[in-house]
């Protein structure tokens, strides 16, 4: 015997706001940090993979963009979404951040754009900083496209520092010591009003108020100004206020 039951219909899940993010296939951190900060009542966040190389180069980076559109269109298609993020620092500057966006509403319906580009353009004029020291994991080649990007939103990058690597499996493993004594040394240099933690593949989160608390700088990192981007944009609070930047 078959029983057929009526239903009743509720709200969605995401009723204060509705998020998604196209997270790199070779990505294991952003994911998880976006889950750490963002708040869970009544706050949906939906993740997409965009397929993406196991190496890191400006070509690889640029060959994204041929994807990003099919990656936005596995959001639940039913869905409007407040914020439609994009996870990748260097691959923005690659592809543009005004093409990143047309690709990803070419896949669904998002009000709002984000990636870590303009997130932390945003960041640096909300708190009025105009010089970073520049932390990344990749070979120079693929930082200094990213470099001129943001010089050309007034803010300068006089120190840089790198870990040198290629391979974004071993990016994901750097530790989070590895990247507190590599900013720290930065701040030292001098010139600067904050340091810059790029890659959303690097683990920064747990040690972004250390480093402040021990330099007096701010601390950005693309993880942090993503997640505070789309919560400003989306019109709701961190659950977890990392760094200066989220204290206001």
């Amino acid at each position: 015997m078959e029983n057929v039951f009526d239903y009743e219909m509720g709200p969605i899940l995401g009723q204060r706001a509705v998020l998604g993010m196209v997270v790199l296939q070779v990505d294991e951190t952003l994911e998880h940090d976006l889950r750490r900060i963002l708040p869970q009542t009544d706050v949906a966040l939906y993740v997409s993979r965009v397929p993406s190389s196991p190496t890191v180069s400006s070509d690889s980076l640029a060959e994204m963009a041929d994807h990003l559109s099919r990656a936005a269109a596995l959001m639940p298609s039913h869905l409007d979404f407040d914020v439609l993020g994009y996870g990748c620092t260097s691959a923005t500057s690659v592809i543009g951040a005004k093409r990143v966006a047309g690709l990803l509403r070419e896949g669904c319906r998002a009000t709002h754009v984000s990636e870590p580009i303009t997130a932390l353009v945003a960041a640096c004029r909300h708190l009025g900083i105009t010089r970073l020291a520049f932390l990344s994991p990749y070979v120079p080649e693929v930082s200094a496209r990213l470099r001129t990007t943001i010089a050309a939103e007034g803010i300068e990058t006089p120190v840089f520092g790198t870990f040198d690597e290629a391979r974004e499996h071993r990016v994901a493993r750097i530790s989070p010591a590895s990247v507190r004594a590599a900013a720290t040394a930065l701040l030292r240099t001098g010139g600067v009003e904050a340091v810059f933690l790029s890659c959303t593949n690097l683990r920064t989160l747990d040690v972004i108020d250390e480093i402040e608390a021990a330099s007096g700088a701010v601390v950005l990192s693309s993880n942090q100004v993503m997640a505070w981007h789309m919560c400003q944009l989306a019109g709701i609070a961190p659950a977890w206020r990392v760094g200066r930047l989220m204290q206001g």
